[in-house]
This record gives structure tokens, sequence and C-alpha cells, in this order.
């Protein structure tokens, strides 16, 4: 098992092992390692969640949305709108 917010992008970016990515402080289920995808950004990159509520998301500025631990409100980092594997398609 992975573990994801407050990583350290080097860490994570390359590890591509099987399993789910769960938040550090409170061990909530937050990514699939079957959503993860390769990204030119330093830092792990998402298409979707494990479950619905995995994350919280809350507007920064108009490309970027604060991303948060749905269950504890870590903070994991930033969606990227438009910016996916598809176009159109959010990575985290």
């Amino acid at each position: 098992m992975s573990f994801c917010g407050w990583f350290s992008g080097e860490q994570y970016k390359d590890h591509f092992k099987t399993g789910v990515y769960v938040c550090a402080q409170c061990g909530y289920e937050l990514f699939s390692s079957k959503s993860k995808y390769e990204h030119s950004s330093p830092w792990p990159a998402f298409t979707e969640t494990v479950h619905e509520d995995s994350v919280s998301r809350r507007p920064e500025s108009d490309t970027a949305i604060k991303v948060s631990c749905g269950k504890c409100g870590n903070g994991l980092g930033h969606e990227f709108l438009g910016d996916g594997p598809k176009r159109g398609q959010s990575r985290f």
C-alpha cells in the first residue's frame, strides 16, 4: 500500500506498484493505482478517486482547485482543470 498526502512528489511520481493510495493522516482510501498515469509534473497524477467522497474540493483560482482528504481534511494538493490524459479530463 502506498501513501498520499504530504508526500514527496519525487517519491511517488514514478511509483506504479498496484494498490491504493491512502491519506497519510487518517488512512482513508483516496486513489487507485489503476487511475494513475504518467505526467510531466513532478507530482503523481490520477484521473479519478476511489470513492465519490474520497476528496473534497475548494476552488482556489480559475484553473486550480484545492484538494483535501474527504474524511480528515488533510491537504493533498491541487486539481488542475483541463490538464489530463484526455482533453477536458481533470488530473489530481
